[in-house]
């Protein structure tokens, strides 16, 4: 697996227990990185990125999410969705390095390994109208 696929695995593995326990994502991150073992992953940065760029724009990316998620909620959404979802806005609009097609098709894969068999169209679909929206 890619080291950026490895970081996007950890961060949405933080980001779903965070959302599952009502904590904050940051707060869990912590608690998560005192357990890890040394020496740690390499891929440890980048995942550790996602999480707090999530935490510090999730309002910002909510928005959107609740905007171009044709007839669903944030609250109705798989919990794997919703956070796949945030770490792919998170990349589309504030991490220039990815490219927008890698963001997606990340985003695609992770669900297609992790979520509902629906799940892979659905982020796709909402991905890319995001992607329309940033690159105006």
């Amino acid at each position: 697996m890619p080291a950026r696929r490895k970081a996007r695995k950890r961060a949405l593995d933080v980001l779903y227990e965070a959302d599952m326990r009502s904590r904050p994502a940051v707060e869990v991150l912590a608690g998560y990185l005192q357990r890890l073992e040394q020496p740690r992953p390499e891929h440890l940065g980048y995942a550790t990125g996602l999480v707090e760029g999530v935490a510090g724009h999730q309002a910002r990316i909510d928005e959107l999410i609740d905007s171009y998620a044709e007839g669903w909620t944030l609250d109705r959404m798989p919990v794997v969705d919703r956070n796949l979802a945030r770490i792919a806005i998170y990349e589309l609009l504030y991490v220039d390095e990815i490219d927008d097609a890698v963001a997606i098709s990340e985003a695609v894969e992770l669900a297609r390994q992790m979520s509902t068999d629906d799940s892979p169209r659905f982020l796709n679909g909402i991905l890319g109208r995001i992607a329309e929206y940033a690159t105006r």
